[in-house]
């Protein structure tokens, strides 16, 4: 097996790329400043995306820093290329269920999906859902923190932990800088640019490392299970590894966010459905990147390192542009998340604190927000051994706490305020109690929290019906 060795060369690349990030923000900051643009444009880009921005940022939001080192990525590098393969699964069933959802939620006219909840469930809905949100949003955004730390580190041999330190940085000062619009436009930089790259570097890739039956006849030799369809995994624990992902989107408010800012329904679902077709490429290239890395480097790297180990293996200009699409992926999901919580405290928590706020205090109050929120990301980083433990954990949360409530509330007329806060929260203190304990039996928290929580749901809704005259 090989160690992973730095390419300052490679640097530069992903340099000039983050400059051109850092200027985009510069730009969209400067000019919401002189036009003076409020919240509707921060949060919702003035609801004026168009279609291939559209596709560009919801792409970026979904395959971001968690598809480049965590999701497909160590699926593949654990359990074999079947299993990264697989992730495919998730974009089709979360995007179509969001196609379906795209005319109530842009009926909503949320900035927030708390605020559709409260249509629902009431003002105390909105304040429990507004917490669960913005736990499991800033704690997304810490694993983006590592996932630049890694590229840092595999280019100029950095220390990682200083590494992440330099990312959490930027990601705090983009987040700052022009709200969507920024985030938006380089996302859709981003995605275009990651799609080319990791495409044309993918057979280079296995031309560089001896061809694909060096990488087959390697796993034959190392590892035999991983070419198996489970790769060692149970069913339970294999469907598991998708299920959080699944909930997670099916409700995730950065999609919602998307959802409404774009200029009208059709545009709405041009994003989701080139989402959907793009990942068709995305997630099986990815998926042989992380599978030949595992064969090349072994267990001298972790997962998270995987496709970004074997972006060093490319000529400096093609493993330069694959970081450098991998750095800006992993940094504007991290912005998509800090601006989505930024969104849950200001606009359903400190409303009622100071329901008097002006747009421009809560602007305010929402940029410290970002300020505050991204260090603490940084803090809980250091509680988790693993990319993919954060987003198990996360996505958890999230898809148990609030996606039984939100679906509920938008296709299920008899949801009731009861039914709706007692989901949410059975569904989070359960993805937290479970985790907490270890997950007894070995049973993955989703397959506890997530069924338990729907119960709940439909038990509670139909248990305190209105009478009827």
């Amino acid at each position: 097996m090989h160690e992973l060795i730095a390419q300052p060369k490679m640097l530069l690349v992903v340099i000039v790329y983050l400059l051109a990030l850092v200027g985009t923000g510069a730009y969209f900051a400067k000019k919401a400043a002189v036009k003076k643009e409020g919240k509707e444009d921060f949060f919702l880009a003035g609801r004026g995306l168009g279609k291939i921005v559209a596709v560009g940022t919801i792409l970026a939001t979904y395959t971001g820093g968690g598809t480049v080192t965590g999701g497909g990525n160590s699926l593949a590098f654990n359990y074999g290329l079947w299993s990264g393969l697989f992730f495919t699964i998730c974009p089709v069933i979360s995007m179509s269920v969001l196609c379906y959802l795209t005319p109530k939620i842009r009926e909503s006219n949320c900035y927030t999906v708390s605020q559709l909840l409260e249509t629902k469930y009431g003002s105390k809905a909105r304040t429990i859902s507004a917490v669960i949100i913005a736990l499991a949003m800033v704690s997304i955004v810490s694993y983006q923190y590592r996932g630049l730390g890694f590229i840092l580190n595999a280019t100029t041999g950095i220390p990682t932990t200083y590494c992440t330190i330099i990312c959490c940085a930027l990601v705090i000062v983009l987040a700052l800088s022009g709200g969507l619009k920024t985030v938006a436009t380089t996302d859709a930089m981003s995605a275009f640019l990651m799609v080319g790259g990791l495409a044309i570097g993918l057979p280079v890739l296995i031309s560089t490392v001896g061809g694909w039956d060096w990488v087959i006849s390697s796993a034959q030799a190392n590892d035999p299970e991983s070419l198996t369809f489970f790769g060692g995994q149970t069913l339970l624990k294999w469907v598991g590894g998708y299920l959080p992902l699944i909930l997670l989107t099916c409700s995730d408010q950065n999609y919602y966010q998307r959802i409404v800012a774009a200029k009208d329904v059709k545009t709405a679902r041009v994003g989701l459905m080139g989402t959907m077709l793009a990942c068709f490429v995305i997630m099986p290239v990815v998926a042989c990147y992380a599978f030949i890395s595992r064969q090349y480097f072994g267990t001298s790297i972790a997962a998270g390192q995987a496709l970004i180990g074997a972006a060093t293996l490319l000529p400096t200009i093609i493993g330069g542009i694959v970081l450098s699409a991998a750095a800006a992926f992993t940094i504007t999901t991290g912005d998509s998340y800090l601006l989505s919580a930024a969104a849950n405290f200001c606009i359903d928590l400190y409303s009622k604190i100071n329901p008097n706020a002006t747009e421009k205090e809560e602007l305010k109050v929402s940029r410290a927000f970002i300020l505050i929120a991204g260090i603490v990301a940084y803090v809980i980083l250091t509680f988790f051994p693993s990319i993919l433990a954060i987003q198990y954990w996360s996505y958890t949360i999230y898809g148990a706490g609030i996606t039984p409530a939100v679906v509920g509330a938008l296709i299920w007329k008899k949801a009731t305020k009861a039914g709706g806060i007692s989901s949410m929260i059975v569904g989070c203190g359960l993805s937290i109690i479970w985790e907490a304990t270890g997950s007894p039996f070995g049973l993955q928290t989703i397959f506890v929290a997530f069924p338990i929580a729907l119960i709940i749901l439909i038990a509670v809704s139909l248990a305190t019906q209105p009478k009827s005259e």
